[in-house]
């Protein structure tokens, strides 16, 4: 009976009327009932019920309970922003050409990331480190594939790979998403089963975007809408409220005007924390100009910025940016940093 109030309750506030009646299997009959009524109820229609609304129901309440609580707290419990920087090492363990996260040994690369972890907590000691790996799980391609959508998912057994490392260093873990000339209603549903995980995260890269580009990979830079990363937020939402999780980070790369348009649209959720990642390369003054163009002047919630190991030093004298440069002259000061 218990299950039946509660769905009561919930189709009550859709406005849709049930009677007990119109169950089957709830309780046992009376032995005095009478067989004229038992026939009836046992030929009543069962109520349709609409799932689908009652999930969306659940996801308002869900959603209203989580506005309450950050409006009291000023977050959710378990947030990792702005309470923490986050310092990524950014690539495909498979892959030594897509950043340092695979392009070193192992014991090597973690060596090199405590060290960084360490220059990162020096230069502010005010906000804790907290490390992260930063996959490319769905990588774009230069290939149709099979399907013609230009984009190939690691294997199950690299992404559990990568994550028993997240695990083994005590990092949290972003899955980054290049959908080619797929979309993010297919792609991200193949990831939900490891967003489930409390150290799991997201990243989306609208670089690699290209369904309204008409061209492959690396022919144009590709494009998000607002109601693309709308679709993403309301996506980590649902599995944070339905598996009862800490708010999920979200990345979304940016270093042109036209990656993501009409950035105003986008509506935060308290159970997902947005970063907007200036990701561009090259030497310090465009990397400024750039985080000022496109991610300071054109605010969502919170920000991130990229080191290149490779590019950001070529030619001399440009050099990558110290962790006390990146705090002293970019504002807001970002609360995740990459490296690739």
């Amino acid at each position: 009976m218990r299950y039946i109030s509660s769905l009561s309750l919930a189709l009550s506030s859709l406005g849709i009327a049930l009677s007990l009646t119109t169950l089957s299997g709830c309780g046992s009959r009376s032995g005095t009932e009478s067989a004229d009524s038992a026939t009836t109820a046992d030929t009543t229609k069962p109520a349709v019920v609409d799932t689908l609304a009652l999930k969306r129901a659940a996801m308002r309440r869900d959603s209203l309970k989580a506005d309450s609580i950050v409006k009291k707290s000023g977050q959710l419990p378990g947030a990792i922003l702005p309470g923490h920087r986050i310092v990524a090492f950014y690539g495909n363990i498979r892959a030594k050409g897509m950043g340092i996260l695979g392009r070193e040994p192992k014991d090597q690369m973690f060596r090199k990331f405590e060290k960084v972890q360490k220059e990162w907590q020096e230069a502010d000691p005010s906000l804790p480190i907290q490390p992260a790996l930063h996959n490319v799980t769905i990588t774009a391609q230069g290939a149709a594939g099979k399907d013609g959508k230009y984009r190939l998912m690691n294997s199950s057994a690299t992404i559990e790979e990568v994550i028993a490392w997240a695990k083994e260093h005590n990092c949290i873990l972003f899955l980054d998403v290049q959908v080619g000339l797929s979309d993010l209603e297919h792609e991200l549903p193949k990831l939900e089963k490891y967003l489930k995980d409390p150290i799991i995260h997201l990243g989306i890269d609208p670089e690699f975007a290209m369904a309204t580009k008409g061209v492959r990979p690396g022919k144009k830079i590709g494009t998000y809408d607002a109601k693309d990363v709308n679709y993403t937020i309301n996506f980590l939402a649902r599995i944070v409220a339905e598996n009862k999780l800490p708010p999920k980070v979200l990345t979304v790369h940016r270093f042109t005007q036209g990656m993501i348009t009409n950035y105003k649209n986008i509506k935060l959720d308290p159970r997902v924390q947005v970063v907007m990642h200036m990701d561009g390369w090259g030497n310090p003054i465009l990397k400024k100009d750039s985080y000022k163009a496109y991610i300071e002047k054109q605010p969502v919630q919170y920000t991130g910025f990229k080191l290149f190991y490779e590019y950001d030093a070529r030619p001399a004298p440009h050099h990558i940016m110290t962790p006390k440069e990146v705090l002293a002259e970019l504002n807001p000061k970002p609360l995740y940093i990459q490296y690739q």
